[in-house]
């Protein structure tokens, strides 16, 4: 195995490491337990509320929950495509980048408030300062809101039965302010050390290897990026995103970014295991999603790393992979590797072109965006999960003859109507989302790049990006059409609210049942087997759903390049 590799492996195995402890300490701080950062940081948020008037201490039930999280997020909606149509207009424009039309600001101030980044513009080019720290504000409330939803989940099934569930906002601060920021912060510092930029001045001229003098963009660039990977929304502050030499310039960046899209998603199931005091069960999670995400992640390392068969047919030698759309300082492993855990974890951002990768490796990082349950993105990858746990339920309790249950409540016919409500509304909105754009070529066909099976490819992807929250793109695809922004948005509002008003729902409702203990007969959710039951759901409803999508697409790519 190669240096290159080794260091692959050697990342995720620090990752796991970090997001160990990092759970527990998550855990502590939803709880309310006392921490290392109290002294410094209780006093503020304790201002903050009595500024914004919120009793911080007031007990919400899941309905309550999901009022004061849809309304803040529709206030954070309009503010931000106020300032994206006007910036023009405002301060902290010293490159006087133009005001958005209304479809690409509705798209813009959508995607970044669901933690998606979709973007359908060029960050250098398409926002000014003060925008960009507008959506680097959405990033971490975004983040937040997903992780403060994951909380309601876990007081539910912590307490033995209850409707009070904590306080949203108290949970979002925190989240914030005890969470997020830290760990952003000492990313930034690192890729400041590294050269990314964190200024204020415009443009700068650069001297390139020809000797030509050039303006070169510059920004309050390393806050942005530190948030745009920790809390898994991928944004890019370039248009070409972590592939740009000043968004990771090094081999050191592309390493800690890479940590940092993966610690929170992985400390959230530690959490969830160290908060219901269920350690066994978080176990069984973290595996169950880590198998399938090598299921996707080894693969695609292969496919990148062998490279191209047309080139190997032609007699060229292709020693370093598959290099087309990749940085040569980065590698053909590091991208294949990034670029399913960016889909994995629906981070979204990308260090190489994946309209690039090879047509198998496509459909892994389509995969990994139709399960959308293997980490996923700041607290909804536990969501989405849970949803899947509550079917495999079901499923198991039919086949021991059983009332189905989990963690001792029963789960009954109006669990599983929202349940099944939040899986098959998923790949409606990637199916009929893709049958749209390529029923009418105007829309669709007349957008991409390929007009071939690649180009079937581009529509997939896009509009599984969206449903999934994730953010990247084959970006062969003009996607600033009316058409396209008005469209994904409205796939992005149902592809992030839906799958959280539904978990919380669940979870509200099963908490406030009587809780059964443990008997003989009782279904062990706390075992490899039942794990191995979730994963089967999993990729059954992922097979039955997407099968043949992936077969006109990038299926279909592969066999015509042999």
């Amino acid at each position: 195995m190669n240096s290159e590799l080794w260091g692959i492996v050697w990342m995720f195995l620090l990752a796991i490491g970090i997001a160990i402890p990092l759970g527990k300490y998550i855990a502590k701080v939803y709880a309310g337990d006392k921490t290392f950062l109290d002294p410094v940081l209780a006093p503020l948020e304790r201002l903050i509320f009595k500024l914004a008037g919120i009793d911080a201490h007031r007990e919400m039930n899941w309905k309550e929950h999901l009022k004061a999280l849809l309304c803040i997020n529709l206030i954070w909606l309009v503010g931000t495509m106020l300032v994206l149509m006007f910036q023009i207009h405002l301060p902290f424009n010293p490159d006087l980048n133009p005001n958005m039309s209304a479809d690409l600001a509705f798209n813009t101030a959508i995607s970044f408030v669901v933690n998606c980044n979709l973007q359908h513009y060029s960050g250098e080019t398409g926002v000014s300062y003060l925008s960009q720290m507008v959506l680097m504000y959405l990033q971490f409330v975004s983040a937040a809101t997903g992780m403060a939803a994951a909380v309601v989940l876990f007081r539910a099934f912590r307490d033995k039965s209850t409707d009070q569930l904590g306080n949203f906002y108290t949970y979002l601060l925190k989240s914030c302010t005890r969470i997020l920021l830290p760990i952003c912060l000492i990313v930034a510092s690192i890729l400041i050390f590294q050269g990314t930029p964190m200024t204020m001045e415009g443009k700068g001229n650069m001297i390139t290897l020809e000797g030509d003098t050039v303006a070169v963009s510059r920004g309050p660039a390393a806050a942005f990026i530190a948030i745009k990977h920790v809390g898994t929304n991928g944004g890019g502050f370039f248009g070409t995103n972590s592939a740009h030499p000043l968004e990771n310039p090094t081999y050191l960046t592309n390493m800690v970014e890479m940590i940092g899209q993966l610690v929170i998603p992985l400390a959230m199931i530690f959490a969830f295991g160290y908060f219901i005091r269920r350690k066994k069960l978080a176990w069984i999670i973290f595996t169950v999603m880590t198998l399938g995400f090598l299921c996707l992640a080894i693969p695609n390392i292969m496919m990148e790393v062998k490279g191209s068969p047309t080139l190997a047919a032609l007699g060229v030698q292709d020693n370093l992979g598959a290099m087309e759309g990749k940085e040569i300082r980065i590698g053909a492993a590091a991208s294949g590797f990034w670029s399913i855990v960016t889909t994995v974890i629906s981070t979204g951002s990308i260090n190489a072109m994946h309209d690039s990768t090879m047509p198998l490796s496509g459909m892994n990082e389509l995969l990994a965006m139709m399960i959308n349950a293997f980490y996923g993105g700041c607290g909804v990858g536990i969501l989405n999960y849970f949803i899947f746990i509550i079917l495999a339920v079901f499923i198991s309790g039919l086949m021991v003859g059983r009332t189905p249950e989990f963690l001792g409540k029963k789960v009954e016919a109006r669990e599983m109507k929202i349940a099944m409500l939040v899986a098959l509304i998923h790949p409606f909105l990637i199916l009929v989302g893709t049958a749209i754009a390529a029923a009418f070529p105007a829309f669709g066909a007349a957008t991409t790049n390929d007009p071939g099976f690649h180009g079937f490819s581009e529509l997939l992807y896009e509009f599984t990006s969206a449903s999934a929250n994730n953010g990247s793109g084959f970006e062969g695809l003009g996607d600033n059409t009316v058409f396209w922004n008005i469209s994904t948005g409205i796939v992005l509002l149902f592809g992030r609210f839906i799958p959280i008003i539904g978990p919380v729902a669940i979870a509200g409702i099963l908490g406030a049942k009587r809780y059964i203990p443990e008997s003989a007969g009782t279904l062990k959710t706390d075992t490899m087997t039942f794990g191995m039951m979730v994963l089967a759901v999993i990729i059954i409803i992922a097979a039955l759903s997407f099968f043949p999508a992936l077969t006109l697409g990038p299926v279909a790519e592969y066999f015509s390049l042999r």
